[in-house]
């Protein structure tokens, strides 16, 4: 007989302001080098390092941003989330999103 267990979820944010002052340092490293890099298989490791990082799970070819709005959300979360907003890209690889709570709360535009 099977027995049924309940599913572990995941957490789908964090809180940038609850990691270490140590990792908020390498997160920030880690999103400054995706941000720059012209390669894509960089950027996807990088992504899936600042990821794990953190404590989310992502799938390879994920994303993750720390939230941009003007309140200084600590939030860090999937921009690809159906209710996240795109504040601008601006050229580079993360551009600025609004995590889906403050796009709700106070949508902003560039």
């Amino acid at each position: 007989m099977a027995v049924m267990t309940a599913a572990q979820t995941r957490p789908t944010t964090v809180d940038y302001n609850h990691l270490t002052l140590a990792d908020q340092d390498l997160f920030d490293e880690v999103m400054e080098r995706a941000d720059d890099n012209p390669h894509d298989g960089e950027y996807l490791a990088l992504m899936l390092a600042a990821a794990a990082l953190v404590g989310l799970r992502i799938p390879y070819g994920g994303h993750i941003r720390k939230c941009a709005c003007s309140c200084c959300c600590p939030v860090v979360f999937d921009p690809n989330d159906p209710d996240a907003h795109c504040i601008e890209a601006d050229g580079y690889n993360l551009g600025r999103h609004q995590c889906p709570t403050c796009a709700d709360r106070h949508r902003e535009t560039a």
